[in-house]
């Protein structure tokens, strides 16, 4: 068995609301023997012993809103494991208010489980339309670089010709992820109530006779770190041990976790903002061992000088050959200059970046919100929309202002300079989050473009 198989993968459930997800979350870790009998029979409608009469949502949906009306509201993780891999899995709400929960849990997923319900489809159609969550998920599962990509097509259990019905769902979600670019790693006919396709294969179940989706996860890599990029360093808490008579070294230990690259005693790192180098004098892993730490690791990094460091600050490598960074002068008034142009990621003030809209106010030029990079806040203001996204017609548009759940480009400024790259580039580097000055609410999910 390969390394990969090894590591666990973090994968999320998502669609539109009632497609299933907390079922089918549910029948995973009831048939693969990763539920305690207390949980189980917690969970089993009485007098009953079939499979369908465990309620499996109730084996995530914990909160009392949930279990109330019957909807997914947060995510909710749970982890189980097989003979071949372990698993993280997610169940994301397929609201459109509660969005948002589905950005945060799909920022950080290896794979998407993207569940479709036949039910809900016309599916004798062979030119049917999707639904606009189910398209909108996929789209952000795109957007946020989740490797993987899975539909599962439920509920055809319910439906009078599953073979028919499978047959013209598949074709739509082809037709949808080429008009957008997505790749798909597998189209599954599934019953997550009744348990075909979902953890062994129901012999000719919709006509199908490829695995079931457990398998396929099994199969899939894990997001791998970026080691293979420039060190960036994002400082989130500072030590200090001023007793130390130590004078060859700082009495500080800057915290943080790697974002790109990895970090070693000897190495030469300039500090951002500031503009200063300094050398590495020890890197110390999570248990405060002594060796070099990668991408994906936490570390306290020990430098060859005191210097003024704190919270929000990077460490990042300095350039290969010094050329000119962004040296957008923006709009702002009173905005601080721009700051060095001698690191690896160079400080930008000018971001062109897809967003997802969360706020219940819309995005509107001029707005100007707090953006949250690293641990890095600094003030933005939005300055032009460029288009929207129609999650019906899924053409590009013009717009003056982004409705909450929409998705669009926009150019941002920012008060300060910070060190971001292309999403495309690095997922640390490229995620900001915009929050509302006033109500503190977050209101966008940004990656930033290419």
């Amino acid at each position: 068995m390969s390394t990969t198989q090894h590591n666990a993968l973090r994968f999320i459930t998502c669609g539109s609301v009632d497609d299933g997800k907390s079922t089918l979350i549910g029948r995973l870790l009831v048939d693969s023997k990763s539920v305690l009998q207390d949980q189980l029979a917690g969970v089993t409608k009485h007098g009953a012993s079939s499979k369908e009469a465990i309620d499996l949502a109730q084996l995530t949906d914990g909160l009392a809103a949930e279990r109330e009306q019957g909807i997914t509201i947060d995510v909710a993780w749970r982890y189980f494991s097989t003979a071949q891999r372990k698993f993280i899995i997610g169940d994301a709400p397929g609201h459109e208010q509660y969005t948002r929960n589905m950005v945060t849990a799909a920022s950080n997923a290896d794979a998407a489980v993207v569940l479709v319900d036949a039910t809900k489809l016309d599916w004798q159609n062979p030119q049917l339309s999707l639904l606009p969550q189910t398209k909108r998920h996929s789209l952000l599962v795109h957007l946020l670089r989740v490797p993987s990509l899975i539909f599962a097509v439920n509920k055809l259990d319910a439906v009078a010709d599953p073979a028919l019905a499978f047959a013209n769902i598949q074709a739509a979600l082809q037709r949808f992820a080429k008009a957008e670019h997505l790749t798909a790693a597998a189209i599954v006919p599934i019953s997550a109530l009744k348990g075909y396709n979902v953890v062994s294969t129901e012999p000719g179940f919709a006509g199908y006779s490829g695995p079931a989706l457990l398998p396929l996860l099994e199969s899939l890599p894990a997001t791998p770190p970026d080691t293979g990029l420039p060190l960036a360093f994002p400082v989130q808490w500072v030590e200090k041990f001023s007793s130390s008579a130590d004078t060859s070294k700082s009495r500080r230990v800057f915290w943080g976790r790697v974002a790109t690259g990895h970090i070693e005693a000897g190495q030469q790192v300039r500090i951002f903002p500031a503009n200063r180098t300094a050398r590495v004098v020890e890197v110390l892993d999570h248990v405060r061992a002594p060796h070099a730490v990668s991408a994906g690791d936490s570390a306290g990094v020990l430098l060859d000088q005191e210097v003024d460091i704190s919270r929000g600050d990077w460490l990042i490598a300095e350039a290969s050959a010094a050329a000119p960074a962004n040296q957008a002068t923006g709009d702002f008034d009173n905005f601080d200059a721009p700051v060095g142009t001698h690191y690896a990621w160079p400080g930008q003030r000018e971001i062109t970046a897809t967003i997802a809209w969360m706020d219940d106010e819309p995005a509107a030029v001029g707005r100007v919100y707090w953006t949250l990079h690293g641990h890095r806040w600094v003030k933005a203001k939005i300055r032009r929309i460029v288009q929207q996204l129609n999650i019906h017609t899924l053409q590009r548009e013009a717009a003056e202002q982004l409705e909450p759940n929409a998705i669009g480009t926009v150019e941002l400024v920012l008060q300060e300079a910070i060190p971001a790259a292309p999403y495309s580039q690095s997922r640390s580097l490229g995620a900001l989050i915009l929050v509302d000055t006033a109500s503190h609410k977050t209101a966008a999910a940004v990656l930033v473009n290419d």
